[in-house]
């Protein structure tokens, strides 16, 4: 029996406190930091983001990117 190689889909969630937003794979190549970086244009809060994952969700490797809100002062 021969192997198969399968490519897992990648899926990107911005966690916010109202909403989640769902973020396609730009690039199959990039990291998922580079992934933030590449929406940090779109969504300012991701340039203090860190991202968690993967995990495994209906079949894709889903990443979550979780915005750093530090205090001032």
């Amino acid at each position: 029996m021969a192997l198969m190689v399968k490519n897992t889909i990648r899926s990107f969630v911005l966690k916010r406190k109202d909403e989640d937003v769902v973020l396609d794979d730009p690039n199959p190549n990039m990291t998922p930091e580079e992934v933030c970086k590449f929406y940090s244009g779109r969504y300012p809060e991701l340039t203090s983001a860190s991202a968690s994952g993967p995990k495994l969700k209906e079949g894709k490797a889903v990443y979550y990117f979780e915005a750093v809100i530090g205090d001032k002062g």
